[in-house]
């Protein structure tokens, strides 16, 4: 996801966007100490992808003070 695309989004669908990617991000991971996954390279994208989405919630954070 870019930040473009996160950007656009409201901040209440930021905030749930962000609580499903984490499960995903922490069901991949399990997975992955399972058994290999395909792509590896995934758990990297997702985890920079949920750290742009937090940092956009924090950047709005601020600013509304």
């Amino acid at each position: 996801m870019k930040i473009a695309e996160i950007r656009e989004m409201s901040t209440a669908d930021l905030a749930e966007r962000v609580e499903a990617e984490v499960a995903n991000y922490n069901q991949m991971v399990l997975n992955h100490s399972i058994s290999p996954l395909d792509n590896p390279a995934q758990i990297k994208q997702l985890r920079r992808t949920i750290a742009r989405m937090k940092t956009e919630l924090r950047q709005r954070e601020l600013n509304n003070k």
